[in-house]
């Protein structure tokens, strides 16, 4: 008899429903978010024939947090069903729409029951694989974090004080670089930065860490820093003065996170036995090859063909027919980080690889737009990452981009 349990998670409680394969409801429970709710989840499940031999599945609408991690650790499937699927299937039991924890978590039980095949397990990515994951997509989000940050202060420092702007353009980095935070620091308002003498200029310079070429950018700030410029009321420019040192901390604090956490991913990333084959490919360094390893694991189960990996990715278009409508799109539903850093791989590819920038001129010449032709040649790298992942192989650029007939003969003469 096969056993089936679905949990519906709360952040303080979990009401958890076992059925077997007809759907009868074998036990109900309703659990703490705590070690004791856990030991609770798993009596219940040892009753009705959990064991080692065989693990009854569990679905839930959640890939995260310590219960979800602790019953992966257990070696059973679980099963991290989408929300909005989970309520299209309530529909089935009730149409009278009526909802309660214990009703959904008998829905997602009766998920596994009836669908199982239709959604797919938590990856068994090792520990190390986990640990990139965490490193990885945190420092993602601190760059998210410091992007946006970082518009702020610049949106903010366009009201009142755009010479500042102007001054530290040409400067490697612009207002991000530390020169330009130091100086930001210094002299937060147009009437103070009007006032920095050159000796303040090079004191600036040299916090910030400058060794070369300090007199000739004392001169150069010295000069931007006065030219005639709109300004706000006196007290009005002092109190955006203020604020713009209160953004600046929160970029500062964005910039240091990320740039922490891409030290911690890198080192991570390197002592896993995927780093060797994931960075030979063109375009992938160390930080960008551990989000790769972050979103696709080392579950070589995964997968089952280099076809769900593209999928997965949202490199892969999706086709929409239905009677005499036929129309093939960008695929909207993927996984969004996996797609933002297959764009930054293509781009980079495209100058590191002969054979990418080949690919992508053909699809130009084919009518493609810059996207779409971007799209196409990672694309075509995922399979080939597949592959290599897959026989434990490097990249080779001849195998993942063939040269053309006409070209062999060519080399061949």
């Amino acid at each position: 008899m096969k056993v089936f349990c679905g949990i519906d998670w709360a952040s303080d409680h979990h009401d958890v429903a076992v059925v077997d394969g007809e759907g009868k409801l074998l036990g109900r429970a309703r659990i703490g978010d705590d070690a004791a709710g856990l030991q609770q989840l798993l009596d219940l499940l040892a009753e009705h024939g959990d064991g080692p031999g065989e693990r009854i599945p569990v679905a839930i609408e959640t890939s995260r947090g310590l219960l979800v991690a602790c019953l992966r650790v257990t070696g059973r499937p679980v099963y991290a069903v989408n929300p909005m699927a989970a309520a299209r299937y309530r529909d089935r039991h009730s149409v009278s729409r009526k909802k309660s924890d214990h009703l959904d978590a008998m829905v997602l039980a009766n998920i596994l029951r009836t669908d199982a095949d239709a959604h797919r397990p938590l990856p068994a990515d090792s520990e190390l694989a986990q640990a990139v994951a965490v490193l990885a997509r945190a420092q993602q989000d601190a760059v998210w974090d410091r992007t946006q940050a970082g518009n702020k202060l610049r949106s903010h420092l366009r009201e009142y004080f755009p010479g500042y702007l102007a001054a530290v353009q040409p400067i490697t980095g612009g207002f991000k670089a530390p020169l330009a935070r130091t100086l930001l620091v210094t002299a937060p308002t147009p009437g103070q930065a009007a006032r920095l003498t050159r000796a303040q200029l090079k004191a600036v310079l040299k916090r910030a860490g400058r060794q070369r070429g300090i007199d000739a950018e004392v001169e150069r700030l010295h000069a931007a820093l006065r030219v005639p410029q709109m300004r706000q009321l006196p007290q009005v420019e002092t109190a955006m003065g203020r604020q713009a040192i209160a953004l600046l901390g929160k970029f500062e604090a964005a910039c240091t996170a990320a740039d922490d956490l891409a030290e911690a991913s890198v080192e991570l990333f390197e002592q896993h036995p995927d780093a060797a084959i994931i960075t030979s490919f063109p375009g992938l360094g160390a930080l960008s090859g551990a989000r790769i390893l972050a979103e696709i694991g080392d579950d070589r189960t995964r997968f089952a063909d280099a076809k769900a990996l593209k999928a997965y990715a949202g490199s892969a278009p999706v086709t929409r027919a239905s009677g005499k409508s036929h129309a093939v799109m960008v695929r909207r539903v993927k996984n969004q980080r996996l797609a933002a850093v297959g764009y930054v791989w293509a781009f980079a590819s495209l100058t590191a690889s002969p054979g990418a920038r080949a690919h992508y001129d053909r699809r130009r010449k084919a009518g493609d737009r810059h996207s779409s032709a971007q799209r196409n040649l990672y694309n075509r790298l995922l399979g080939c990452l597949h592959h290599c992942l897959a026989t434990g192989t490097p990249y080779n650029e001849l195998t993942a981009f063939p040269a053309p007939p006409k070209l062999e003969l060519a080399i061949a003469a």
